[in-house]
């Protein structure tokens, strides 16, 4: 039997792996603060994956765009990426090479591929897809208190609350076992849907707020308003330890309950009576308020992630016992992925790859002239849209990420994917987008593999091996290791053993805001809960602002962020509002997911969450199939009539791929300062599905 954690959420549930009798790994719940001894189907199927029937072994290759990929060995496959990229960085310079990386690595895995890329192939571009999930969190974290910890404080602590606000997330789908940690609490969830979450909020006497989809930040402002109209502002907490309260009151100062219900939707009565709950909660130092997706996800995100920080400052709940705001982290390394080098403007540690002093210090552990360290490149969806222009990449390499489902306006993905001179995936299975890949290389999977992970509290876990991997794949560091050295790196620069990655990612991050530095396997193994900061010699900091924030005079910040339309509004060519999300049985694009038949079986297809009095106006009827459109493509989807809809709003979620992509959809306008895209906003049109010829 081997003890390891979850290859999906950010929770990052214990599970026990024991061979059954045909030799097959199955899985069972094991006892840890975050599952409580739980998990969710996912969980519970999770080991299905190591298995699938289309489970890659051996390096796929073709000749050219016209031609199959074709199996090959392992060195006529590195041999070929060597060359071609050698050849395109002559031509073209280093920066012709993209990187493009995953939220689901390993603290090692993330650490090595953005070594790989600043030192092997020199390229400043390099970005990964938790830019599509944790980024607007990060960055308004930032600015309020000087780092980014998803949470602050151990999720253990979130159960002794008397109230948390959910605002945008849908834990009781996209994270079952979190639900054991509030279930105790009175709930207030914001979610224009009714979602599981919100259903568990009002069966237990709590608080459901609908706004209309994009007005998030208005209903922050609006509960700002009420809370200090209504006498539950303390004002000792914010004159001791933050700053800015009276230039972010200007914003809120506008906001009184019935202006915000005219821009949200939502009841002014319910507007106060939150901010009541939330009130009485906060004088016992008793409340949370967490973010997820659905306040993230657009052109305003961080300015509206901020807006429910300051209710929380204004609240006095941060850098206390007994509650907080934290950030309900996605993926399930989204927190350690951000940490350690992969995205465009970091360097490991959290650190800015354009501080002197951050480039100095990684340079010495990697031994090489700082001078030598590109600087920084494009985020995300800039980096996907930039590939094949004339002034953009021509050549990818993608590890654990298929942005031709997760990425916005797809076709357009599609198109500047389909430009490049080389495309190289390394993946488990033909995905979406490693199937239009030039060279796919077959890697090992979560439990054939060790190494460590950051889940949603900035706890660092040992993921152990319980399997080899199948015959003829290879790990993810010794992918890299390989195309390392036969790109002119010394064999010893990039190390395949996990163990000896992670001491050298301890001495890179030392002294950075995530310090790695006192993470070793001995403490892994010993079970002892290693919430980063963990310094060398020095204990874990499971609750972080105790003392003082991060910032250089130990306060924290208010921001002062005014309310915004979404980037595109509704007309009577495209009259609804689209939104995205997951559901209980799905992760992400459904790449792994879709192939467990237990949980094909309970989703097979994509469909599109209606009211009724919307449906009957177009024409549909439950289990119909409709045509979604937007501005930039569309989707088919099967119609499910839910009378708790708003009738401005259709749900579609976004595990489906092809024309059943929610992500046809969406609009790729960006947040100016984290550049999340507006996944949760599009304009769309529903009519009925054409019949197929």
């Amino acid at each position: 039997m081997t003890t390891t954690h979850c290859p999906y959420c950010a929770l990052q549930c214990a599970m026990h792996l024991e061979p059954g009798p045909d030799g097959r790994l199955a899985a069972r719940p094991a006892d840890f603060p975050t599952n409580r001894g739980g998990l969710c189907r996912k969980g519970w199927t999770s080991t299905e994956v190591l298995t699938v029937p289309d489970r890659l072994t051996r390096p796929l290759i073709r000749k050219d765009r016209d031609s199959e990929l074709v199996q090959t060995d392992w060195d006529t496959a590195l041999d070929h990426v060597a060359e071609r990229l050698l050849a395109l960085r002559a031509e073209s310079g280093p920066d012709t090479v993209a990187v493009f990386g995953s939220g689901s690595l390993t603290n090692e895995k993330s650490y090595t591929l953005g070594k790989f890329a600043r030192l092997a192939l020199a390229t400043s571009q390099i970005d990964y897809n938790g830019r599509f999930c944790m980024s607007s969190a990060a960055a308004a974290s930032t600015r309020a208190f000087g780092l980014d910890r998803g949470m602050p404080f151990p999720l253990t602590d979130v159960g002794g609350a008397e109230v948390v606000l959910l605002a945008g997330a849908n834990p009781a789908e996209t994270m079952p076992p979190m639900m054991g940690h509030l279930s105790a609490p009175t709930l207030i969830v914001i979610d224009p849907r009714r979602s599981a979450t919100a259903q568990a909020a009002l069966n237990g006497g709590g608080v459901h707020l609908a706004p209309r989809p994009g007005t998030d930040l208005a209903l922050a402002l609006g509960l700002l308003h009420a809370v200090r109209v209504q006498g539950w502002c303390d004002e000792d907490f914010v004159q001791d330890r933050t700053t800015g309260f009276e230039t972010a009151w200007e914003h809120a100062a506008a906001w009184w309950p019935e202006r915000t219900e005219q821009v949200t939707g939502v009841p002014a009565a319910h507007i106060r009576a939150a901010a009541d709950l939330l009130g009485r909660a906060s004088r016992n130092h008793s409340a949370y308020i967490l973010t997820g997706r659905g306040t993230e996800q657009h052109t305003k995100g961080t300015d509206t992630v901020s807006a429910w920080i300051n209710l929380a400052l204004a609240l006095g709940l941060p850098g206390r016992q007994g509650c907080g705001y934290g950030c309900i982290t996605g993926q399930g390394n989204g927190q350690g992925g951000r940490e350690h080098g992969q995205k465009a403007d970091q360097l490991p540690g959290y650190r800015k790859i354009d501080d002197p002093a951050a480039r100095a210090h990684v340079a010495r552990v990697w031994g090489v002239d700082p001078h030598t360290l590109p600087g920084p490149g494009r985020s995300a969806f800039e980096l996907l849209d930039a590939l094949g222009t004339d002034d953009g990449p021509r050549a990818m390499l993608l590890l654990g990420s298929n942005p031709l489902v997760s990425a916005p306006q797809t076709e357009r993905v599609r198109e500047r994917l389909a430009s490049l001179d080389l495309l190289v995936a390394a993946d488990f299975v033909l995905s979406e987008t490693a199937a239009m890949a030039d060279v796919v290389l077959p890697v090992a999977q979560w439990a054939e593999e060790r190494g460590t992970m950051t889940n949603l509290e900035g706890r660092v876990l040992r993921r152990n091996r319980a399997t080899a991997p199948p015959q003829g794949v290879r790990t993810d560091l010794e992918v890299l290791s390989a195309l390392a050295v036969r790109l002119g790196q010394p064999p010893q620069r990039f190390p395949t053993d996990p163990d000896t990655v992670l001491a050298e990612l301890g001495r890179a991050s030392a002294g950075g805001t995530a310090d790695y530095s006192g993470v070793t396997p001995h403490r892994l193994a010993s079970g002892e809960a290693l919430h980063w900061p963990v310094r060398k010699k020095e204990e874990p900091t499971p609750h972080l602002f105790l003392d003082s924030f991060a910032h250089p005079d130990g306060r924290a910040r208010f921001t002062p962020v005014p309310h915004q339309p979404p980037a595109e509004t509704t007309d009577t060519d495209y009259p609804l509002i689209a939104t995205t999300g997951r559901t209980m049985g799905h992760y992400q694009t459904g790449a792994q997911t879709r192939r467990v038949p237990e949980l094909h079986r309970a989703e097979p297809e994509a469909y599109v969450e209606v009211h009724p009095d919307t449906a009957a106006r177009a024409g549909l009827a439950t289990g119909q199939w409709a045509r979604i459109t937007s501005r930039r493509g569309h989707t088919r989807a099967r119609v499910r009539l839910t009378p708790t809809a708003r009738m401005d709003t259709v749900f579609l979620p976004f595990h489906f791929a092809g024309d059943q992509a929610a992500n046809n959809l969406t609009n790729p306008a960006l947040d100016p300062t984290s550049r999340m895209p507006e996944f949760k906003v599009s304009a769309v049109r529903l009519e009925r599905e054409p019949a197929q010829p």
